[in-house]
């Protein structure tokens, strides 16, 4: 796996590109004006797209109608030297559709127990957390 990253204007603005040709913009978002994401909210990004995956995946194979879905994804930082890396990181899905409650619950809990590559790269340093809704309704 490799990326390739190239800076786009004289200040903080990189497009980030894999080997498919697919980009992202990552920029100083701490700056008026930027234009693309920070590093740390990739980071946020890239576990919700993972764990994402995960239980979509999961539950179309359970033959679950998902209507809609989201993720909302938060993080806390703490300061470590100069560095401000994550302490915690909450994932909360919100599924719509003929889904089992049960059976969403469990694929997410397979996603950041077994699956989510993202996550398990973060581990044990960061604790990360989620939470079900289907339909409006916690599980």
């Amino acid at each position: 796996m490799k990326i390739t990253l190239n800076r786009i204007n004289d200040d903080f603005l990189f497009e980030c590109t894999n080997a498919q040709g697919n980009s992202i913009l990552l920029d100083n978002t701490s700056q008026p004006g930027a234009k693309g994401v920070s590093p740390m909210e990739s980071v946020l990004m890239a576990v919700a797209g993972c764990s994402g995956i995960d239980v979509v995946s999961i539950l179309k194979k359970q033959r679950q109608d998902i209507r809609s879905f989201q993720a909302e994804v938060e993080g806390e930082r703490v300061q470590v030297e100069d560095a401000k890396p994550f302490k915690s990181i909450n994932v909360k899905f919100l599924l719509e559709g003929e889904i089992d409650p049960k059976k969403a619950l469990k694929a997410a809990e397979l996603s950041f127990e077994k699956y989510c590559s993202v996550s398990k790269t973060l581990e044990p340093n960061v604790e990360i957390g989620y939470e079900v809704y289907v339909n409006g309704e916690k599980i």
